[in-house]
């Protein structure tokens, strides 16, 4: 670490307490003086003694001040970033300690159910292996939430798709390393017309009813751009669903076609004779599927992650 930033560091740390990060968390959420001292019990006057404190080991104003209320200033939105980063990671050593020596770590994964239900079982059977043994939490998402929770610190990594938008400029810096490539296969019941065909037009299966993934999925973009290249408007869905399986089960009741990933819960789908899959042209792309944690800091619970994945 070069000396100007240790230097600066320790005056941080000599300066600033965790309830310090508290203070400033709740003033961005409460948006002003008032709000905030009403919920951490103290008076406007001693809150605002403690905010010209914070400023001032910081060396830069955190808040823009207006009638309005409180703005977070560019710097001040980098700052409380931070904060709510290290006050979640306080809670979860606290967690962590509370589990005693029963576990080397509790590693807190995000995934999209379609990765989570077919890609991540083996993943986290090796991790649970471990000796001594790693605890897990999956929290299972669409993708823009698992974004947020990263960013906020309540997840250490996801194993998704790529989301589609990135991450604001100025928001936690992330690292995404591929894992592999995903297909997508257009679904339909085992006695439906088109799952006999050589090869089905996007026009053709614009005439079908539809189940489709949330509007924030990927496979929702995917099928809705694959549709619009071929010069198709894509159609509305009769279903919106954001679980895999509970769509193949929907597919399966005759309700409509669908969009699902080759993994294993399609692959079982067709094996127990519920669903069958229709011969698009052209096909649906591939999506990507990649391991996102946060870049800035070295975490070893994503080490243990990445283990797992054989990325190490």
């Amino acid at each position: 670490m070069p000396e100007h930033t240790l230097r600066e560091t320790e005056r941080l740390v000599a300066r600033l307490r965790f309830r310090h990060l508290r203070l400033i968390t709740e003033l961005q959420r409460g948006g002003s003086l008032r709000a905030a001292a009403q919920t951490l019990n103290l008076t406007q006057p001693a809150l605002s003694k403690a905010l010209a404190e914070i400023e001032g080991a910081f060396g830069f104003a955190l808040f823009t001040r207006t009638a309005r209320g409180l703005t977070p200033t560019a710097q001040g939105a980098v700052a409380l970033r931070g904060a709510v980063l290290l006050l979640e990671e306080l809670a979860h050593l606290g967690r962590e300690a509370a589990a005693g020596e029963s576990a080397a770590a509790t590693v807190r994964v995000g995934a999209p159910p379609f990765v989570a239900q077919g890609y991540l079982p083996e993943v986290l059977a090796r991790l649970t292996r471990c000796d001594p043994p790693v605890r897990v939490q999956l929290l299972e998402e669409r993708v823009p939430v698992l974004m947020q929770a990263l960013q906020q610190g309540e997840v250490d990594a996801l194993l998704t798709t790529y989301p589609m938008h990135m991450p604001e400029a100025g928001a936690v810096q992330l690292r995404y390393e591929k894992l592999f490539e995903v297909e997508f296969s257009i679904i339909a019941p085992p006695g439906h017309p088109l799952t006999r065909a050589r090869q089905v037009s996007w026009q053709r299966l614009a005439e079908e009813p539809w189940i489709m993934p949330a509007r924030t999925s990927m496979a929702r973009r995917m099928i809705e751009e694959s549709f619009m290249l071929a010069g198709v408007v894509p159609p509305l869905p009769v279903v919106e669903s954001t679980s895999p399986v509970t769509n193949v089960q929907l597919v399966a009741a005759g309700i409509g076609l669908s969009i699902a990933p080759a993994n294993t819960v399609l692959r079982h789908a067709q094996n127990m004779s519920l669903v069958k899959r229709v011969r698009v042209s052209p096909a649906i792309p591939t999506g990507p599927v990649a391991l996102v944690y946060r870049a800035a800091v070295a975490n070893p619970r994503v080490a243990l992650l990445r283990d797992a994945l054989g990325l190490a």
